[in-house]
Parts: structure tokens; sequence; C-alpha cells
């Protein structure tokens, strides 16, 4: 019997790398587009090495495929220019070879004012570019979704963690594991939504076994680790002490500098956008992930302390970890 197949656009980055192993691991046979030679994609996956612009000879490449996860992502502050664009192609591709159309959703298009629980019907009232886009863009996969062009599911998380570098964790929370610091970028106390980049893979893999032909377009939440500052910390310095890395005298905690960062940002482009988006670190929120349960059944759902150790491994701490004793 035939295996499904899928196809990864952006599969050397962390979710799409995510998304290749967990299909690959749930027996669908993996078609990984990647501009990098050295993504190392699990066993048996087939590298199409074709632009995301080269509709036909991607359509060619990856005949007969029944999703397509969209994990393209342009860089942070090319946004406005690239991400649109972008996802165009990649639903041109999905509608040329019949196939349903993946997108990772997050919470940008709620706002400011979104209240601290996250349905698939709570109003979207952007308040940022980046969110006016993610708006436009779900916007897009519900009108090609009513004239029959496409077959869409926005699966929204919270920020990803784990599965290697590039997320909040590696290049904020812990930069400074090993010299006995963690840096927080809000206040302790408030909830923010959080994703374990290999349990959310798995959901897309659910969901994309269990494609629904009768309803064109989904949103679905998943839920993911829910932690205030204070909890997400506490889970780091767990996690980090078994490797060898908690410091004689504990491990000094520090906030993010906004208002420095705020003087900074009419000169520097990455942290100009990185300021626009800092209310998801003053506003509480979390993702009813309510739906997608009833959808697909139980999902995995990695306990945070497994998370965050296999997280910081995933970083290369551990093996060649050296033991912090001097810090205070």
């Amino acid at each position: 019997m035939n295996r499904p197949s899928v196809l990864v656009l952006g599969a050397a980055g962390r979710l799409g790398l995510a998304a290749a192993q967990a299909f690959a691991a749930a027996s669908w046979q993996v078609h990984a587009q990647l501009r990098r030679a050295d993504a190392a994609l699990p066993s048996g996956a087939q590298r199409v090495k074709v632009a995301l612009d080269d509709i036909d000879a991607m359509a060619r490449a990856a005949a007969g495929v029944r999703a397509v996860v969209y994990a393209v992502n342009p860089p942070y502050t090319q946004w406005d220019r690239q991400m649109l664009p972008l996802a165009r192609q990649g639903m041109a591709l999905a509608e040329r070879l019949g196939a349903l159309f993946m997108l990772p959703g997050n919470v940008y298009g709620y706002g400011e004012g979104m209240p601290a629980v996250l349905r698939e019907d709570t109003p979207e009232r952007p308040t940022t570019v980046k969110g006016r886009l993610r708006v436009a863009l779900e916007a897009e996969l519900r009108e090609r979704a009513a004239t029959g062009r496409l077959r869409s599911v926005a699966i929204r998380a919270g920020d990803f963690y784990g599965g290697g570098h590039g997320s909040w964790l590696d290049l904020v929370v812990v930069k400074s594991l090993r010299a006995g610091k963690l840096v927080y970028p809000g206040p302790p106390d408030v909830p923010h939504a959080w994703a374990y980049l290999p349990d959310l893979a798995r959901a897309f893999v659910a969901v994309a076994a269990h494609d629904d032909h009768a309803t064109p377009h989904r949103r679905l939440h998943f839920a993911g680790h829910t932690l205030t500052g204070n909890e997400l910390l506490a889970a780091v310095e767990a996690a980090a002490a078994p490797l060898g890395l908690r410091p004689a005298g504990g491990f000094r905690r520090a906030n993010m500098p906004w208002a420095l960062l705020r003087l900074l940002a009419p000169v520097w482009p990455m942290m100009r956008e990185l300021v626009a988006m800092s209310y998801l670190w003053r506003v509480p929120h979390r993702l009813d992930g309510t739906a997608l349960q009833a959808a697909m059944g139980p999902l995995v759902e990695t306990p945070v302390a497994e998370a965050m150790a296999a997280a910081l491994r995933a970083l290369g701490y551990g093996a060649t970890a050296s033991t912090v004793t001097g810090a205070a």
C-alpha cells in the first residue's frame, strides 16, 4: 500500500525540519523543499532543491502529495515586502497539486487588546503591521477556499521552543546560561503561550491525517504550554541542573531592557520590529486547544520539564557543557 506523502516548504528551518521528522516518524513519504544542502533531514526524505517561485518544477517534483506544510519564514525585518508574496507562491503550488495547504499561525492578529484566552472565534483586532499581515494572509486563505480553489488549515500556536536555534529561548532567555544568567523579556508573573516544536509538528501530522475534505478552510489552536516568566525560568533552571550548568549561588535573573531598546529602535531595524511586538510579553494570553483535541483526539503533550530538557540539549548543552560554579 502506498504511503501518504507530504511536501514541506522551508524544510531547513526549525518548524520545517520538525515537521519533516514528525511526518517521517508517522510513515509519511516526505518531500523536503530547501536551499541548504547541509540540512539534516530524516532518513528517506526526498530533497527538493527547487525555488519556491518555480511552480511548474515544484509541482512535478512533488506530484501526488496530500498536504503542503508551509514552513517558509522570511526575515523578520522583511515581512512587509516578502510575507504575502511568498505565501501566495505556496498557495498557488498547493492549488496546482490539489493538496491541503497547512499554515502555522500565531497570535499576532489579535492585537494588544487580546483577551487572556484565545479561541478560534475570538475577534481579530490587529494593532501592528505584522498582525495586519497575518490577518490578511488568513483572509486570503478563506477567500480561496470559498471559491473552491484551495483547501487549507491554519494551526495557530505560541512562541516556538525546542528543535534548535532561532527562538526567544536561545536568543534571549538562555543566551548567557553558561555564565549563570537568565533573561526574561516580560513581567515574570504574566502568562505567555509557548509551543514545543516536536509536539506542534505532531499536531500537523494528525491534522493532515484527518483531512476533512468537506471543510475547505479550518482554523485550529494548538494549546502548547502556557507559562509565566517565573514558571519558564524555573523549568530552565531545573533542566540545567543535571547538565552541570547550575551555578553554586543560583542563577541570576534579569529583565530585557526595553526602555533602552526603544531608543535604539529607530536605527536598528530588527529591534524596531521586536519593540513593535513587545506587548506580547506584557499582555497575558493562552490558546484554547479544545477544538483541535476534539477533532483529532488526544495529542502528544510533552511535559514542560521533559520538553525544556530536550530543548537545552538541542541547543548543545549537555555532553559538552562546562560546569558553572562562580556565578552568583
